[in-house]
């Protein structure tokens, strides 16, 4: 249903101002989000699904694709499980790993049979681990997600959280960018799947990636868990976005006069690559790929073939020049907390999924496109969907008769009359992250720096508006991206050693008496603490 197909539960008022009512709102139309309004229905709830671009288009999956972590022989899991908890610094736990394995299994036979064109594997039979046509996957969620009964609002994108009495979370504000003006969804129970944060450094799908689920989360009370593991950085041509690193296993990187750059690599060697990138230009060539290989490598991954289309490149025999592409937490691990199998966060009605979530779980320190954040996506949508819907019943048909107000502070709530510029504090903050010296390959002095003016940028913007109304959006995502990076160094300064995609210079050695998750949180004074003082301190309260 669009916008403008009112029901009774609908009205629009003189100001173009929709209000509506449901049982669940899904914040965020990717993976997580369609997964999480479609299980929701099916749960017996009705559902909103607010998106900031075109629920079925917008975001990294439907941009570019990905590859899904499936393993459909059970002899092989433990081994599939085992691979990466070393990478990940033994953050993970195998629970979830099996949980989100047998999920990820159900959903993609599902997508199957909703008529996913998966490709042929070297049998011929359907090669589960593709999902490499996004949009086509995306475009299907969408119509399974309408078909279901999910009305959709689109370019929709939800700017604050609404809660009760109780701070139990009870719905959300946004605005309205094509039809203009505003909306209020009143609900029993909110999932926020709005991806994570990869600071607009033009990464193929990640500009509507601006942590903005984190900001409105964390002014709701809720924490975060694992960000100091968000300084994921993906090879790309250095004249294109398509951030896939699957193919560059058979890449060799040399420097501008053909020598090639000892140890340089698409994963253990990817800190070489950055290095060298710090001083001079690097280039790569697939020319080791198998002949065999090679043709079957453009139907599952076409995309990633059409920069060097365009420019006539050939890249199994030709060099191209490559950089390295901030994705923060979008292929990283952090997110916000999660206390249960339901997704749920530490506040009442609120639930997390997708990129929005930490991956920790599943991944520890490490994981990398696609795959892990991909099963991780539609398994935690999934759940949340699910658990909203359940929850929502407990609360009774009276929940959204409660009396609700909203919390939203920065660039969308202030006293004051002072304004910002949006696109200087988006500059401002990119200046401290984007820099592979800054957060790549960290310090104590560098995190203390870039923080100090981090912590000035968060005092600008804590009690100012946005400029005008046209800029409300880009000033919320500012205000995101500056408490994301507040977060996501307190993290890194407060883990003193070397573990997952965390790189501490003045740490360079895993301590074994830190293998312990992090959990993060407040906005004008930013913390960070072992996971389990905040369990304890919970125990205690209830």
């Amino acid at each position: 249903m669009s916008v403008n197909q009112l029901t009774s539960e609908q009205s629009l008022t003189s100001d173009s101002h929709l209000d509506l009512e449901t049982d669940v709102l899904v914040i965020g139309g990717g993976p997580a989000g369609a997964w999480a309004a479609y299980n929701a229905v099916a749960s017996g709830a009705r559902v909103i699904l607010v998106d900031k671009g075109y629920c079925g288009s917008s975001g990294a999956t439907a941009s570019g694709g990905t590859s899904v972590w499936y393993v459909a022989n059970p002899d092989q899991r433990e081994m599939a499980m085992a691979s990466r908890e070393a990478l990940g610094g033994f953050l993970s736990e195998r629970d979830w790993m099996e949980r989100v394995l047998d999920r990820t299994h159900a959903n993609l036979h599902q997508l199957g049979g909703w008529g996913y064109p998966f490709p042929s594997n070297q049998q011929g039979q359907p090669y589960y681990p593709s999902l490499q046509q996004g949009a086509e996957y995306m475009r299907l969620m969408r119509k399974q997600v309408k078909k279901a009964g999910v009305q959709i609002l689109d370019h929709s994108p939800a700017l604050e959280l609404l809660v009760d009495q109780t701070g139990a979370v009870a719905g959300a504000k946004g605005i309205r960018r094509q039809a203009g003006g505003r909306w209020t969804v009143r609900a029993a129970a909110v999932v926020i799947a709005t991806g994570g944060c990869a600071f607009l450094s033009k990464a193929l799908g990640c500009n509507v990636l601006t942590g903005d689920g984190y900001l409105m989360a964390a002014e709701a009370g809720a924490e975060m868990s694992g960000m100091e593991f968000s300084n994921s950085y993906a090879l790309t041509p250095a004249f294109a976005s398509v951030t896939k690193g699957a193919f560059y296993r058979w890449a060799t990187f040399t420097y501008e006069d053909g020598t090639v750059i000892e140890g340089a690599g698409s994963q253990r060697g990817r800190s070489i690559i950055a290095k060298t990138l710090l001083t001079q230009p690097v280039y790569s060539s697939l020319h080791e790929t198998p002949e065999e290989i090679r043709a079957w490598m453009r139907t599952i991954q076409h995309n990633f073939f059409l920069p060097f289309d365009r420019k006539g490149i050939d890249p199994f025999t030709q060099r191209f020049p490559v950089t390295l592409r901030l994705e923060g937490t979008v292929r990283g691990t952090g997110g916000i907390r999660i206390i249960d199998n339901s997704c749920a966060t530490s506040v009442l009605g609120l639930y997390a999924a997708g990129d929005a979530a930490t991956r920790e779980l599943i991944c520890g320190g490490f994981t990398g496109g696609g795959s892990y954040n991909a099963a991780w996506a539609m398994s935690s949508g999934y759940w949340s969907g699910q658990a909203a819907a359940n929850y929502t019943r407990q609360l009774g048909a009276k929940a959204n008769q409660r009396q609700v107000h909203s919390v939203g502070q920065a660039a969308v709530s202030s006293d004051s009359n002072h304004t910002f510029n949006p696109q200087e504090v988006i500059q401002a903050t990119q200046a401290e992250v984007l820099p592979y010296d800054r957060n790549l390959f960290r310090t104590e002095q560098g995190l203390s720096d870039s923080l100090g003016r981090l912590h000035s940028l968060w005092r600008e913007v804590r009690h100012s508006t946005a400029p005008s109304d046209s800029q409300v959006l880009p000033a919320r995502e500012a205000a995101a991206m500056v408490a994301t990076a507040r977060w996501m160094y307190t993290s890194a300064q407060a883990r003193k050693e070397t573990r997952g995609m965390h790189k501490h210079q003045d740490y360079p050695q895993q301590d074994a008496n830190q293998q312990y998750r992090l959990i993060s949180g407040g906005l004008d004074t930013v913390w960070a603490k072992p996971e389990q003082e905040i369990v304890n301190k919970e125990l205690v309260t209830l």
